[in-house]
């Protein structure tokens, strides 16, 4: 475990990538008598640190691995050009298999969320919920494509630190610009490397309208959003959604709300987890 990333444990995929995680064990807590794990993934330039405010209200409850995605906080390098969101969701459908959790409820974060989107559309019968948050079905207008080459572009040519200093800023409300979570988001953000970086930009930009996938799903679905959230509004969190699906927005909290808010968050999941999954 480093400052930048909470993992614990390495898992070798096929191909030899290492992926990172930190698995707490069993959660201490009452339950309705089975068992659930939550699967948490981060978004762009995070790592599993980014869930370090939210843990310890959700760990004496419920079992919880949190990973570093693919190029992201411990594990392994991206290895191509372009990081493609359904080889992140094959690398954490490798990591629950081999976790060999019950009743996995997977919950991604931004570009986590859509590693899960592609993980439920590909492998829908591993998961009993999922939750994406400050996250959206939609792919990139063109707009935003060409937002991403930029990105790419100022990463092969920048160096991770300053593409670092000025998205954070960004990613959360103004209220909250003056904390010490944005140096802290920094932080966990120059972990990592600049190609790995441009790598996930470019996957990203080539990400599918997923929206059928999200519509077709039959398990239970909460779209959380900022109603500060100059990245992902609620519009766009909320644009499509599933036959079980509960809807909330988190007022005050930016595109960060695991460390923005992380009781309120705590409190709407252990809600959710409990009306929608008895546990």
């Amino acid at each position: 475990m480093s400052n930048r990333s909470l993992a614990n444990r390495r898992l070798t995929l096929p191909g030899g990538t290492d992926l990172a995680y930190r698995d707490n064990g069993r959660g201490t807590g009452e339950s309705s008598g089975h068992e659930l794990t939550l699967v948490l993934l981060h978004g762009f330039c995070g790592s599993s640190a980014y869930w370090e405010g939210l843990l310890p209200l959700l760990e004496p409850r419920y079992r919880i691995i949190t990973a570093d995605l693919r190029g992201h906080g411990n594990s392994s390098g991206a290895g191509d050009r372009v990081l493609q969101m359904e080889q992140l969701a094959d690398d954490i459908a490798e990591l629950i298999s081999a976790i060999e959790g019950d009743n996995i409820v997977l919950l991604g974060h931004s570009m986590g969320g859509y590693a899960a989107l592609a993980l439920a559309e590909k492998y829908p019968d591993l998961l009993s919920g999922l939750g994406l948050i400050h996250s959206t079905p939609m792919p990139d207008s063109p707009e935003a494509q060409e937002g991403r080459e930029k990105a790419a572009a100022a990463l092969a040519n920048n160096g991770i630190v300053p593409f670092v200093n000025g998205l954070v800023p960004k990613l959360f409300a103004p209220s909250n610009l003056e904390s010490d979570l944005v140096a802290r988001a920094k932080e966990i953000g120059y972990g990592t490397a600049a190609a790995d970086a441009a790598a996930a930009a470019l996957g990203m930009k080539q990400r599918p309208d997923r929206s059928s996938v999200l519509e077709s799903l039959q398990i239970p679905l909460l779209l959380v959003a900022g109603s500060e959230d100059a990245v992902i509004p609620p519009a766009k969190v909320f644009a499509a959604q599933g036959s079980r699906t509960r809807t909330e927005v988190l007022e005050g909290a930016g595109h960060m709300s695991m460390m923005e808010q992380p009781e309120k968050l705590a409190s709407l999941l252990e809600e959710w987890l409990k009306t929608e999954l008895n546990v």
